[in-house]
């Protein structure tokens, strides 16, 4: 295992709970819908020494502050990526000139059917805007019955495939339908019947890079949880770019 190459100071504040409309819910319905939204500022390095050494919180970052002033955001908004343009701004605007960075995960558990989270992540350096920066996207836990395995009973019946997807957009303001783009996906594959698991995830990969021009790269994972007695599961995960299929 390799060692660090630089050293790191990070104040977080985890899992912000609160309600907006930020367009529409799995059901296609404009309202508000559960929100989730983590805040990671990447200070300027060794800066948290100095309160770690005079144990004084006026001398680090006040992330009680940070966290009342995204408590207390709009309800509502155009789409995620408006979202992140205001949590990113009241960060960098609360932390002052310490902070280099700052990384928003947006969690939205309710924005694709039968997955468990949908998460948009951005990192912004400073003086950069966020609307410019490449997203990264999670769909995580998405449960998928497919016929699937080689086994004689596994060729009578669907199974739970648990599969998570990580859409890695290019850099630009760009709209991804991302519950259309899943939508499509899970009705090719209840057409579908498969033998290995490499087959599964390689269609869910080429179909997800194909599926907008604004995807750079996408990785998939996908487990069988009936798989084996004594396992949690068996799986696989692939990455590839877009210029794999092209």
């Amino acid at each position: 295992m390799s060692l660090p190459t630089t050293i790191t100071d990070v104040v977080l504040v985890d899992t912000i709970q609160l309600t907006a409309n930020i367009g529409p819910d799995c059901w296609g319905r404009l309202r508000e819908q559960p929100v989730s939204i983590t805040v990671y500022l990447h200070l300027k390095p060794s800066f948290l020494d100095i309160s770690a050494q005079s144990d004084n919180v006026v001398d680090s970052i006040h992330y009680g502050h940070l966290t009342k002033a995204i408590s207390a955001l709009s309800p509502s908004y155009a789409d995620v990526r408006a979202l992140v343009h205001e949590v990113t701004q009241k960060a960098f605007v609360l932390a002052g000139v310490n902070v280099d960075a700052v990384r928003v995960v947006i969690g939205l558990p309710k924005q694709i059917l039968l997955a468990n989270d949908f998460e948009v992540e951005v990192i912004t350096p400073r003086g950069k805007d966020d609307l410019q920066q490449a997203a990264r996207v999670s769909v995580k836990d998405l449960v998928i019955p497919v016929l699937i395995g080689v086994n004689p009973p596994e060729r009578l019946a669907k199974q739970r495939v648990i599969t998570n997807i990580t859409f890695y957009e290019k850099s630009g303001m760009r709209q991804v339908d991302y519950p259309a783009i899943i939508k499509q996906i899970t009705n090719e594959i209840e057409n579908t019947a498969y033998l290995t698991l490499e087959k599964f995830v390689l269609h869910i990969v080429r179909s997800s890079c194909l599926a907008s021009d604004a995807i750079e790269a996408v990785t998939t994972r996908s487990q069988k949880p009936s798989a084996l007695s004594f396992a949690h599961s068996s799986g696989v995960e692939m990455t590839r770019y877009r210029d794999a299929f092209q």
